[in-house]
């Protein structure tokens, strides 16, 4: 005999739909003893729940699921993409508007980085993007003390491991020189720790400048550096592939529409 599924959504994909964290990030809110189901305290995620059930986040009731959003954010330099820093470093939460809903972040810019940042307050969008299998292109424009010749950044078109860490292969253009500095054009899939740096390190070069300019088919375009722009839920939905009245939680094929974003700096 077989066990039937259980109805409803796991927990932490419903406390990720409602903004409180992405899924991994509710799993740990529920390990800790926040989230009580019915008046029962859980610790695990491996409960599924429905629209019936009751449930609290430290005591208080879990407020319904906010229709998926998501913003452009052009990060300075200088700033941490965490909620917080053991360091008491200045994180982008202490730089965003007031009046911004809790959001978080899709990947993140390391503290010397600036660029284009996406912002949402859906976990489930947090995820579904960070995840390799999305295969979103990031592009960037990275300025590098020294003069490159293009046989030289071969090897990062190839792929390279680093420390042990397999990096997959770049898409690399040598724009120009610019004095004692090189402009270059950077396109990755997947975005490991400091990976360009890294890279760049491993050839030689030093990374003085990176700024991202692209994540998918999002541009940062004319942004400011600092401002926050929110994308058209319609853009949204169509370039995730979400239905527009999809409640289920799970997004639903849907044909893609162009998105062109901002123009491109020049």
């Amino acid at each position: 005999m077989t066990e039937q599924t259980p109805k409803g959504d796991r927990i932490a994909k419903v406390l990720a739909r409602a903004g409180v964290a992405s899924r991994r990030g509710a799993e740990g809110i529920i390990a800790a003893g926040r989230v009580s189901v019915n008046g029962k305290q859980i610790d695990s995620p491996a409960l599924n729940v429905s629209d019936t059930d009751r449930i609290t986040l430290d005591g208080q009731p879990l407020r319904a699921a906010e229709p998926e959003r998501m913003w452009l954010y052009h990060k300075p330099a200088g700033l941490v993409t965490s909620d917080a820093d053991e360091k008491g470093r200045r994180t982008i939460y202490d730089a965003l508007p007031e009046d911004m809903p809790r959001v978080m972040s899709i990947g993140r810019l390391d503290i010397n980085s600036e660029g284009l940042l996406l912002l949402t307050n859906d976990g489930g969008i947090k995820r579904k993007l960070e995840l390799p299998s999305t295969g979103w292109m990031r592009r960037y424009r990275v300025r590098i003390n020294g003069r490159p010749t293009d046989p030289a950044l071969e090897p990062l078109r190839k792929g390279m491991t680093v420390e042990g860490e397999r990096f997959q292969p770049m898409q690399v253009t040598l724009d120009r020189q610019q004095g004692a500095n090189a402009w270059l054009t950077v396109g990755l899939r997947e975005g490991k720790n400091r990976e360009i740096r890294r890279a760049m390190e491993s050839i030689g070069l030093v990374v003085n400048r990176l700024i991202r300019v692209s994540y998918g088919p999002f541009q940062l375009g004319d942004l400011k550096p600092g401002a926050v722009e929110e994308i058209r839920r319609k853009i949204v939905r169509d370039q995730l592939g979400i239905e527009a009245e999809d409640t289920s939680g799970t997004a639903k094929p849907k044909p893609k529409m162009p998105f062109r974003g901002r123009r491109k700096p020049r």
